[in-house]
């Protein structure tokens, strides 16, 4: 066996470097003033098509039906506050029995945008996360199944069922309405994306900075596409642990709206943006960031801000 030369060895650090997101670039110690050089590595929201709108209203209203749940008393929506940010302002959310949920609730806002979803990225499709929420004992404790045969007992339900399906409710037919509505669930709009279209008054001399300094730390070799993640999956913790160890590998969180949905992390332990960007920069490029560029990358992340039915993504109310 041939020993390896110095350019082979470089090459292989570099390729774990690749898979692992870790950055190589050097850190620059300030940012040149400098135009943005197409084409970025992300692009604007834009809404989805919406399908058929008798399905789209129908999961609509199924998401804020209680008769979803085991106990009668919780819905998607009960975790998912569409009013807000999409999910809600605590670091997790109780199941039935008032015990704390293992992990952070994610925004349901752009998920349909994400190539897996879950923190750890089991399921594949919106049909299928909803039917794993569903049937999960600590969140909705009822099987879709059961619900559709609830849910066919009423008869103004029924109906709607008929309409939309042709048929009486039916546990895909359940499932596939509450996607089709989720799959509206975009927030286009942010000044973020109005910069990405050609605005380019759109973003502050600071947000510039910070979106320019975001790509040189290495952020964006994780939080890339359109959703600013939500499409790869990374160990957490390579230079520190990040809150609680496990899951120990991690769908990269999309970070649309992140300014609107605190506390961060897997187990909401970062309590502000500002906090959650200097423990990533520790935890996972290995760099203690000074508060100036701490509040440079959070400026530009709180240009990530979309609407949804023309209202700014807001943070619950403490």
């Amino acid at each position: 066996m041939t020993r390896p030369t110095c350019l082979q060895s470089l090459g292989s650090i570099l390729a774990l470097a690749t898979v692992l997101c870790i950055p190589v670039a050097v850190w620059p110690a300030s940012l040149p003033p400098q135009a943005t050089i197409a084409p970025e590595p992300t692009s604007a929201v834009h809404a989805l098509a919406s399908g058929n709108p008798l399905r789209v209203a129908l999961g609509e209203a199924l998401f804020s039906d209680v008769r979803l749940s085991g106990d009668g008393r919780r819905s998607c929506a009960s975790c998912h506050d569409l009013a807000t940010n999409g999910a809600s302002g605590v670091k997790r959310d109780l199941a039935p029995d008032g015990q704390p949920l293992p992990l952070n609730t994610n925004t349901v806002f752009n998920a349909a945008l994400s190539y897996r979803l879950d923190w750890a990225g089991q399921e594949r499709s919106l049909e299928e996360q909803a039917r794993v929420s569903m049937t999960r004992l600590d969140v909705m404790a009822l099987t879709p199944e059961a619900a559709a045969e609830r849910l066919g007992a009423h008869p103004g339900m029924a109906r709607r069922f008929r309409e939309a399906y042709g048929r009486n409710p039916d546990a895909a037919a359940l499932l596939d309405a509450l996607a089709s509505f989720e799959r509206t669930l975009v927030t286009p709009g942010s000044r973020f994306d109005r910069w990405l279209e050609g605005d380019a008054g759109a973003l502050t001399p600071e947000e510039l900075d910070g979106y320019r300094r975001f790509k040189a730390a290495g952020c964006m070799s994780c939080h890339q596409g359109v959703n600013v993640g939500g499409n790869l999956f990374q160990v957490h913790g390579l230079f520190r642990t990040v809150g609680t160890p496990e899951p120990r590998m991690l769908r990269v969180p999309s970070l649309r709206n992140v300014a609107a949905t605190p506390p961060y992390f897997h187990d909401g332990s970062a309590a502000t943006l500002e906090e959650a960007v200097h423990v990533m920069a520790v935890a996972q490029l290995g760099r203690d960031l000074p508060n100036p560029q701490v509040g440079q990358i959070t400026a530009f992340l709180r240009s990530l801000t979309g609407t949804y039915r023309d209202r700014p993504v807001s943070a619950p109310l403490p």
